[in-house]
Formats: structure tokens, C-alpha cells, sequence
């Protein structure tokens, strides 16, 4: 791997591991999705069943633990913590951007070693849209069976791409480059934002080539305009460091996004981009995504130890439950039914890009 991608991968562990990268003015919009209590459930906390499928595989919660990491030496010691705890709660996990492995295939021990912590759940291997124009599916075939990967997620990230201050992206093509990718590929193709959220104009273009499932990524978490600022500044690069504070809160807030992406397709839809409890997991799956995806929040915990990684998921998932038990809902199917209320910004958004939504606004 070149010595700049290296330094990427180890300065964005390090940032968001110590400074402030959550968006400062934007919310992911979960305040604004109300549930209705119901104070007769009918429901024993003893009869809950948290189980789904995505993608055909069997997930005892419906979460998974977005992309993060890869490619050197503190990345392969995060993705073993990560996948010990994915496998202890049997949820699934995407790996960090593959692209190390392309360069130096000699540093697939650092996605390797999540297979090696977990042998049954689902796991996906993880490219960004830019590796489209320099790989084949032969190339990208190997990063999937090396890793032991059930599925190949694309990661679409047009504004750190600009805001790095090394990058040079391309952009034009790249639907095309998708579409040949997902007829050649032999495992599910997943295509993710990275925190700026997807359209229902994007959501039309994916479901048009036939993507096999979307995770929105909205604004409202983590924001790499804020990563690439903190870059910027350390390597005295003023004017990109400006330029990515200008863009700090840019984005399609995550229930937004969930909302425009749902009325456009039935696709499978991860909902990710401040996800912080178990009850913005309910929420996400009542306004139709089938799993909801944290990245951040398990980040200082997997650089200590899978059992810190382990208690944030147990703690996510007894949310859950108490949320299941307050609307009344034994399974996940009969969650993802139960009447919402939208109010504030969300409703606003929603009205004003004529979206449609099973509550009445």
C-alpha cells in the first residue's frame, strides 16, 4: 500500500477517535419520528423475537455494524474486536474500504482477521465508487473471496473525495461503472453514502441498474468534511481546510433520506448517519429500512476490546426490546407496521419534496 494511503486510513482512525466530527447544525432527524406508546402491549419482554433477514442471510438483530477501517496494523486489531461482538450477537458488519488490499494484497490480514473472529455471521467487503475506474470484477472477485466476504458494498463519498486535499476524483461514468459491476459480480452488491445521505433521484438510478441493496448514510453523524478539515489543517492546506468547514453539515439528514430512498424503491435498505440508540433502530425500521447500521459509537470501544464493542451492542439491543414492548410489537415485521408521527423539519422536508409516508402530515 502507498505510504499516502497508509498515513489516509491511520489519520482518519485517529481524528475520529479524538475530535469532534459529528455534524454541528444538522440532526439525523430520529426527534422528529414519534412512536405511539401503547400502555396495553400485549406483549411479554419474554416473547420477543429481534431476528430478520437481509439479503437472504439470518441476522438475530436487525443492525449492522457499518464500514469503519482497514488496511493497517490498528485497523486489523479494530475489525477482530468489531466482528468478535458481531458474532456474539449475530448482526452483521462491513469492512473499511478495500482499497489497501487492491494496492498491497499482502495487508488482507487486516479484513481477514474479521472472518477469522466471526464464522457465521454476514460480512461485507467494501470498495470506494473511485476503484471502479481502476479495478475489474476479477480484481474485486479476489478482495471478496480472500476476506470471506457474502457481499461487496460500493461507497459513495463525492465530497470528501473533493475535499481531500490529495485527491484528484472523477465522477462522470460512474453509473455505468456500477451497472457492469453488479452484472458481473457474483455475490450482492450494496451501495452506500458516506454521511450525506441519498435522494430519491439517486434512489431511482440505483434501482434502475438493479442494486441489491442501499444504505442511506445521512448527515446528521459523523461528517467527513469535518475528518478531511482536521487533514487539512495539520498538513497546512488552508484554503481545503476551508472549504471543508463550509461543508461541514452538508447532506440529506438519515430519516430524510430513509423516507426519499423508500418511496422510490423496495430494495433492502440499511438506515446509517447518527443512529445512537436502540430506539433510532426502531424508528429507522418503522419508516421501512430493514436494518439500521453504527459506525462511530463502536469506534473507541473497538480500539480497546471486543467485550467494550459488546456491551454497546447489548445496550442497543435491550433498547430495542423496551421500544418493541412500548408499541406493542412481538417481531420486527410487526414494528416495521405501527403508526408514526413526523413532525418538525422531517415533516417540512417531506411535504416539500412531495414524498409519501404511511403517516397522514
Amino acid at each position: 500500500m502507498s505510504s499516502e494511503t497508509s498515513r489516509r486510513k491511520n489519520d482518519h482512525i485517529r481524528i475520529c477517535s479524538e475530535k469532534p466530527v459529528e455534524a454541528r447544525n444538522v440532526k439525523p432527524g430520529f426527534g422528529d419520528v414519534h412512536l405511539i406508546h401503547r400502555c396495553l402491549p400485549e406483549v411479554n419482554p419474554d416473547e420477543l423475537d429481534l431476528s430478520t433477514e437481509f439479503l437472504g442471510f439470518e441476522f438475530k438483530a436487525p443492525i449492522v455494524i457499518s464500514a469503519m477501517t482497514g488496511g493497517t496494523s490498528k485497523a486489523a486489531e479494530i475489525n477482530a474486536n468489531l466482528a468478535k461482538a458481531a458474532e456474539e450477537h449475530g448482526i452483521g458488519m462491513c469492512l473499511g474500504s478495500g482499497r489497501a488490499f487492491l494496492e498491497k494484497p499482502s495487508l488482507a490480514y487486516s479484513f481477514k482477521v474479521a472472518r477469522e473472529n466471526a464464522p457465521s455471521i454476514f460480512i461485507s467487503a467494501n470498495i470506494g465508487f473511485q476503484e471502479l475506474f481502476r479495478y475489474s470484477w476479477s480484481s474485486l472477485r479476489r478482495l471478496v473471496e480472500s476476506i470471506g466476504a457474502d457481499a461487496l458494498t460500493v461507497h459513495l463519498n463525492p465530497l470528501q473525495e473533493l475535499l481531500q486535499y490529495e485527491g484528484a476524483p472523477r465522477f462522470r461514468g460512474i453509473l455505468e461503472r456500477l451497472r457492469r459491476l453488479i452484472e458481473d459480480s457474483e455475490v450482492p452488491v450494496i451501495v452506500k453514502e458516506t454521511g450525506s445521505g441519498i435522494s430519491m433521484e439517486d434512489a431511482r438510478l440505483l434501482s434502475s441498474i438493479g442494486v441489491d441493496a442501499i444504505e442511506v448514510a445521512g448527515a446528521g453523524g459523523t461528517s467527513w468534511a469535518s475528518v478531511e478539515y482536521y487533514r487539512s489543517l495539520e498538513a497546512g492546506e488552508a484554503e481545503k481546510a476551508r472549504l471543508a468547514e463550509t461543508f461541514w453539515d452538508w447532506g440529506i439528514p438519515t430519516v430524510s433520506s430513509i423516507i426519499e430512498v423508500r418511496s422510490i424503491t423496495d430494495a433492502p435498505l440499511i438506515a446509517s448517519g447518527g443512529v445512537r440508540s436502540g430506539l433510532d433502530v426502531a424508528k429507522a425500521l418503522v419508516l421501512g429500512a430493514d436494518l439500521a447500521g453504527l459506525a462511530l459509537p463502536l469506534l473507541k470501544p473497538a480500539m480497546e476490546s471486543w467485550r467494550d464493542v459488546s456491551a454497546v451492542l447489548g445496550r442497543i439491543c435491550e433498547e430495542l426490546r423496551l421500544a418493541m414492548v412500548l408499541t406493542g410489537s412481538k417481531t420486527i415485521s410487526e414494528l416495521k407496521e405501527k403508526p408514526y408521527i413526523l413532525t418538525g423539519f422531517t415533516r417540512d422536508w417531506v411535504k416539500s419534496r412531495g414524498l409519501k409516508v404511511r403517516c397522514k402530515i
